[in-house]
């Protein structure tokens, strides 16, 4: 690539193409010289390029494309040197290499150059540091209990999908919820119907009497399931059998993980308890406090978004239409924003809209009243139901308010009667 005509600037350029260990570096300095190398993640080539910067003078803009985690502690250590950070969006930088070069080849070195061409332009975007935003901690705590999740799903899926076809399949009726640790006690106690059926019924029910939930009739359910063990299509496994004790195995892990699940619901509630943030997203129907920590830890502070449309944009709620001559798309979800914050609103618009008495509830049923089996509606409403969380989310935050229940169809041109709004909590 041959150099542009180099114009003089008031800053100097730093383009940083990052890796996992080794980082593509090309600096322009106001007077328009070069400087081309490769950093490692380390360190010493981090003090290295900050004492290269300051020796430079004057103010210097620095940009990278986020990949990873790998970018975060270069981008924390050079913003803790008075540098200016930005990031450069994967895709635009992929496009703008494209039409620069007009070939689809890459390397470290021409990406730098690509980043410092967008740098030079503007077309970067805000880098905000988590540690030096203080939601560092909620963002470590938000994706452990992600991490959590899904390996207790796997186990899970397991447990549901592997062993319980094998060793005690009548069980699955009792599997009714994802909450439900008595079942999971009992299994580890009874975990085939040989276990239950070396017991009389009477010694099985004084047996697993402590193991069964307290809201059902025990004695009713130990007899059913103690009659239904008679007569399994499970394996023939021994009591003592290896293949049980792996079973058992599969048990306590899910137990274990279950557990540690609700350590992390306990720790985000004491860390939480008292933000003002934090209690008025609960406030809002469909969010719990998981949901709730989710949305600040990837959010930040939602107050530097200065409209809910630059919120909507930063979630990936924005719409977006190829166009080109007579050819008209459609309008649809860029999804370019942050995933996690949209699952997080869209799991949210799911409970709302199951819940009575919302403004969610009553947009949900206006969206889908045309045709209320139609599933592709049904989507297109939840998508909607989760632009409407967000943007709603959003105000509550910016005002420091609680929810308020069709706050905004009680006025005079609303499509819900006064007197349904009247009773709704100020």
């Amino acid at each position: 690539m041959a150099d542009t005509t180099h114009v003089k600037s008031d800053c100097h350029w730093v383009a940083i193409d990052v890796a996992r260990y080794w980082n593509a570096v090309l600096i322009e300095t106001t007077s328009g010289e070069r400087h081309r190398f490769k950093m490692a993640n380390s360190a010493e080539d981090f003090d290295r390029l900050i004492e290269f910067l300051h020796g430079l003078g004057g103010r210097c803009h620095a940009a990278l494309e986020p990949t990873g985690d790998y970018h975060r502690p270069i981008a924390h250590r050079l913003l803790q040197a008075d540098v200016e950070v930005s990031g450069v969006s994967s895709v635009a930088q992929a496009r703008y290499r494209e039409a620069m070069f007009n070939s689809r080849d890459k390397n470290d070195p021409k990406d730098a150059g690509v980043i410092l061409e967008m740098l030079k332009q503007g077309r970067v975007q805000t880098y905000v540091d988590p540690m030096l935003a203080g939601n560092h901690d909620l963002q470590e705590l938000s994706k452990t209990y992600y991490q959590v999740s899904r390996a207790r799903t796997r186990v899970q899926h397991s447990i549901i999908n592997h062993h319980l076809p094998l060793y005690f399949p009548e069980m699955h009726r009792y599997w009714v919820a994802s909450r439900n640790e008595w079942w999971v006690r009992f299994m580890i106690e009874f975990p085939t119907p040989a276990h239950v059926r070396q017991l009389a019924c009477d010694q099985f029910v004084q047996a697993a009497w402590d193991l069964v939930g307290r809201k059902v009739n025990k004695r009713a359910r130990l007899t059913e399931i103690w009659q239904l063990a008679g007569h399994s299509a499970a394996l023939p496994h021994a009591t003592d059998s290896l293949a049980v004790e792996t079973f058992r195995m599969t048990l306590r892990h899910y137990q274990h993980i279950t557990e540690l699940r609700e350590e992390i619901d306990a720790k985000a509630e004491s860390v939480l308890c008292g933000n003002p943030d934090y209690e008025n997203l609960k406030s809002l129907p469909g969010i719990g406090p998981v949901i709730a920590l989710t949305i600040l830890a990837e959010a930040g502070d939602v107050r530097r978004f200065r409209h809910h449309r630059q919120f909507l944009k930063y979630c990936g709620f924005d719409l977006a239409k190829n166009q080109s001559g007579v050819y008209r798309g459609r309008e649809q979800l860029s999804k370019r924003g942050n995933a996690r914050l949209r699952l997080a609103f869209w799991l949210a618009g799911q409970v709302a809209v199951r819940i009575r008495e919302n403004s969610f509830r009553e947009k949900y049923d206006r969206y889908i009243s045309a045709n209320p089996k139609d599933a592709d509606l049904k989507r297109k409403a939840l998508t909607a139901i989760a632009a409407k969380m967000a943007r709603v989310a959003y105000g509550m935050i910016k005002k420091n308010q609680p929810y308020r229940r069709f706050f905004e169809q009680s006025l005079p041109s609303g499509s819900i009667p006064l007197s349904r709004a009247v009773g709704a909590p100020s």
